[in-house]
């Protein structure tokens, strides 16, 4: 048997709810940070191990216990099933209809093999510990195609994510798509944080591995080779064996599970996991690591309402820094970089540690140059010492900023405009600069369509002005045109319509 190699890169993309085609490539699914691990239980459907000349019926339905520890509490579970043939997306487990949400396939010498899977969350959170039954996959192709080469084959996986309070900080990741040898496989895994290799372990759901067969059949991990004896030999990797519990009758599927610490290294950010076969069919399904991965995750966020003021040009911004998704801490005084329009505006720091899956909240204020007008746009960095660079290893490091667009941020038509308006009670226009003329705090240039009415003690208009006609003492009515006398005045003002409420007062005119 001869087959073209295949190269299968680990790119960290979540698969999409795919129609059925040749093959997919192994890419992540999904990735928990913190103190997680797993377990897998499941069955195969054939009676006895294939062969060319052994028993090709196969169950319709098979069982399997799974059994969580008292300190392990759920996450997720993910239901992988396949077979030979063109598929059956429909079976049951424990008498609950389950369709698979995503599918997989692969062709190999004109003969086609499938893979259904299913996240049954919520069906494990209702039943939890005790028997699993896979029930209804019916559509098997026994023909005498599968049966004389020895491929006919059925079973099933739950794969079970818990979190445990007594393991270490890890990331965990699981992988699926449907990939097969022979020949070999070489899955490059990038973007791995290791910080120390304790514990650090990876599992295998794969089909169609026959004990029987070992020709030239290896399984290794940044060049050493994987063996978990005595289930899983050097020579011979999948070959019908669950590492949870120590089964060696799972006739054409395996769970297995294989120490790595002995092949990852503190600081490695990738691995290479190389499969060659010369003989057994394996179609790898899914993918599993665990690797200690004690490293923060921060992010930002800003408030959608940016408050500013007309006395003037300065902004307040709240933020918000968040620590999701990790296995670490981010420390007090990982510093936070403030741009407008890419331009730094401003620094600030954490100023306290955020604990894993929390955040803390924070202010800052910043002036606006002139040359921004109402316009523009804020982006705000977590882990950014205000030149692109920062302090902290963390998870992702694509994830730490956060833009928000503002406009008319200093417009009274802005909902987060604080404005008071503030007339003076004095005018004195002696032309020494002071109060020279009626200044009004919060309004000119702001409220720019305002109007204002001076009257004097008698109710009389002696002057109207607006944005720019301010009252510098005189008078603009009439006859009475020219310097008015010292005394009290009173005054009205509309800020921008006419429909603006009244704001009245008075004001003393001395010289």
């Amino acid at each position: 048997m001869t087959m073209k190699i295949k190269t299968i890169k680990l790119t960290f993309i979540t698969l999409s709810f795919s129609l059925i085609s040749i093959s997919q490539e192994i890419t992540l699914y999904e990735q928990f940070n913190g103190r997680y691990d797993f377990i897998a239980i499941g069955n195969t459907l054939n009676l006895i191990e294939n062969g060319a000349f052994s028993d090709c019926n196969i169950l319709t339905e098979s069982d399997a216990s799974l059994e969580l520890q008292a300190n392990q509490t759920l996450e997720a579970a993910f239901l992988y099933w396949a077979g030979s043939g063109s598929g059956d997306f429909s079976v049951r487990l424990n008498s609950i209809e389950v369709s698979a949400e995503r599918t997989f396939s692969f062709t190999y010498q004109s003969k086609i093999f499938f893979g259904g899977f299913k996240n049954v969350t919520e069906i494990v959170q209702t039943n939890m510990n005790g028997n699993y039954l896979l029930s209804d996959l019916e559509q098997i192709d026994i023909s005498e195609d599968y049966c004389s080469t020895g491929t006919n084959f059925a079973g099933w996986t739950l794969l079970v994510i818990y979190k445990d309070d007594n393991v270490q900080l890890n990331q965990l990741n699981v992988y699926d798509g449907l990939q097969a040898v022979p020949q070999d496989i070489s899955i490059e895994l990038d973007n791995i944080n290791v910080i120390n290799n304790q514990g650090a372990k990876i599992g295998f759901i794969a089909w169609e591995g026959d004990s029987s067969l070992a020709v030239n059949e290896t399984l290794k991990m940044n060049g050493t080779l994987l063996s978990n004896p005595p289930l899983n030999p050097e020579t011979n990797a999948f070959n019908g064996t669950n590492s949870f519990t120590g089964q060696t009758d799972l006739f054409n599927m395996d769970i297995d599970v294989y120490d790595i610490q002995n092949s990852v290294n503190s600081g490695d950010t990738s691995a290479l996991i190389q499969l060659t076969s010369g003989q057994d069919l394996v179609m790898v399904n899914s993918i599993i690591t665990v690797l200690n991965s004690e490293l923060p995750d921060a992010t930002i966020s800003l408030s959608e309402q940016i408050q500013s003021t007309c006395i003037n040009r300065s902004i307040e911004i709240d933020y918000t820094v968040s620590n999701f998704e990790s296995t670490a801490e981010v420390p007090m005084g990982t510093p936070i970089a403030f741009y407008i329009n890419n331009n730094l505006l401003g620094q600030a720091q954490t100023n306290q540690d955020i604990e894993i899956n929390s955040q803390v909240t924070g202010v800052v204020n910043f002036e606006i140059d002139q040359n921004y007008n109402q316009n523009f746009e804020i982006t705000a960095v977590v882990d950014d010492l205000g030149n692109g660079s920062g302090i902290l290893n963390e998870i992702d490091e694509n994830n730490n900023s956060y833009s928000l667009e503002v406009n008319d941020i200093f417009s009274n038509t802005n909902p987060g405009f604080d404005c008071p308006i503030e007339p003076s009670q004095g005018l004195s226009p002696n032309g020494d600069g002071i109060n020279d003329v009626f200044h009004i705090n919060g309004l000119y240039d702001i409220y720019i369509d305002h109007s204002i009415k001076i009257y004097n003690r008698y109710g009389a208009v002696v002057f109207k002005g607006n944005n720019s006609n301010k009252w510098d003492g005189t008078s603009n009515i009439g006859n009475m045109s020219g310097l008015l006398p010292v005394g009290t005045y009173f005054y009205s003002l509309r800020l921008n319509n006419d429909d603006d409420e009244k704001i009245s007062g008075w004001v003393y005119l001395n010289y």
